[in-house]
């Protein structure tokens, strides 16, 4: 008695449309990054996913744009 077994081919890579791509592109920094760990409370946390979410948007690009408009480079008025 053999028992056989059967596999399903191997999936494909999903495709990556020349829009996401020129977007990367647009999008690509050669800056070095640096990770910034933050405790926040829960409730803000579940608000800014929710909001981005809906948005359609990452976390992490919403909250480097706000700290990006926050800490200009230009030096603070006196």
């Amino acid at each position: 008695m053999s028992k056989k077994v059967t596999f399903s081919p191997k999936p494909s890579p999903k495709p990556t449309g020349p829009a996401s791509a020129d977007q990367w592109v647009e999008n690509r920094s050669n800056e070095e990054m640096k990770r910034l760990t933050i405790d926040i409370p829960a409730t803000l946390h579940t608000r800014i996913k929710a909001t981005c979410a809906l948005r359609g948007i990452k976390m992490a690009d919403e909250i480097r744009q706000l700290l990006e408009a926050h800490f200009s480079e230009q030096p603070p008025v006196a």
